[in-house]
């Protein structure tokens, strides 16, 4: 049962997970919110090993310290899928013409400017959760992420009818795959954050379901790169929500919080 975590943390992360993974790609599903919160906890880790380096006095050098953790542990795979998206989905009219750029491994002015933008709100995010002592939500961004690319490749069919990188999770992947990633979500994440990891996993849910509803009208479902995009949209929507409110409104800190 284990090896579909083994091949959740080796499909999205750098990690070099021992054992042996699971037959089939789909089945690495159900444990990806479980993997999205091991990713998070090592980079909460970065984030308070730098905070104490800097004696807690430079939370912008504490959130770049984040930000680049989090590419290098991730290989910026996701950020390549945000990338081609943006390139694809507005850089083209038609479906094939889109599918096509999405294809192409250059990237264009759309996916650049997608990629300044995403880093840039994710860095003010992460400065204004390290200034205010709640970089602990970096866990909370990593499982619904995570999550949110699970429901979209279980609901939604692959959009290449010649198949691609990403049709081995999508094709096959039963509901149940996304019951079980949602229930352990909502466990880890109400678990850990309370009420506020709830309204944090609705709306990331949410803007996942509007992303899926986006890309199966744009190309006629979801892709690999679609998949990659939805997370890192997710990511720093969710971040950007703990640090407008988490600060702020009573409930917001969390069992984590309170450890602290």
């Amino acid at each position: 049962m284990l090896r579909g975590l083994v091949t959740a943390l080796r499909t999205l992360s750098i990690l070099p997970v021992p054992g042996r993974g699971a037959q089939e790609m789909a089945s690495s599903l159900p444990w990806f919110a479980v993997a999205g919160c091991i990713l998070g906890l090592i980079l909460y880790g970065v984030a308070l090993l730098a905070d104490l380096a800097m004696a807690g006095a430079w939370p912008q050098g504490t959130a770049s310290a984040v930000l680049i953790g989090g590419v290098v542990l991730t290989r910026g795979l996701h950020l390549d899928g945000l990338a081609d998206c943006a390139d694809g989905f507005y850089g083209a009219w038609d479906r094939k013409r889109a599918l096509a750029i999405m294809k192409d491994p250059h990237i264009g002015t759309f996916g650049v400017a997608a990629l300044v933008l995403v880093l840039l709100v994710r860095w003010v995010a992460l400065a204004r959760l390290a200034a205010s002592g709640l970089a602990f939500w970096i866990v909370g961004a990593y499982i619904v992420s995570r999550l949110a690319m699970v429901e979209l490749a279980v609901w939604l069919p692959y959009a290449r009818p010649e198949g691609g990188t990403g049709a081995a999770f999508v094709q096959g992947a039963p509901p149940a795959h996304g019951l079980w990633a949602l229930a352990s979500a909502g466990i880890l994440i109400v678990g850990g954050f309370g009420a506020a990891g709830a309204a944090a996993l609705a709306a990331g849910w949410a803007i996942a379901a509007m992303i899926g509803l986006y890309a199966r009208r744009r190309v006629g479902g979801v892709t690999g790169d679609v998949l990659g995009a939805c997370c890192e949209i997710v990511e720093t929507a969710v971040l950007i929500l703990a640090a407008a409110f988490a600060a702020r409104l009573p409930g917001w800190g969390g069992l984590l919080h309170s450890m602290g």
